[in-house]
């Protein structure tokens, strides 16, 4: 089914996009070009073919969980400037 003007003005103005004549005449003829190539890809055979969901093997990388020390709440603050009721002060960067 070819596509018309109709087609391409509805997409755009779903997309609220606004186009001139000059460039609907365009897009019209490149849309159709492009919906034409891709019948004749559907026309390829096809059913021989195994399907896949990825062009290469995938496989997850975890790593083991493994336990480790962590920084206490003091060890954390050590170093900090500014520190109130075990939390970083820091310059307040949203005014209300």
């Amino acid at each position: 089914m070819p596509i018309t003007k109709n087609d391409i003005i509805h997409v755009a103005d779903l997309a609220r996009i606004e186009i001139d004549e000059v460039s609907l005449d365009k897009l019209t003829e490149q849309i159709g070009r492009i919906l034409e190539y891709v019948d004749t890809l559907n026309q390829a055979e096809t059913n021989s073919i195994q399907k896949t969901s990825h062009a290469i093997t995938l496989t997850n990388a975890f790593r083991e969980d493994i336990t480790r020390e962590y920084l206490t709440n003091d060890q954390a603050l050590s170093n900090a400037p500014e520190k109130e009721n075990g939390a970083f002060v820091v310059p307040k960067v949203v005014e209300r």
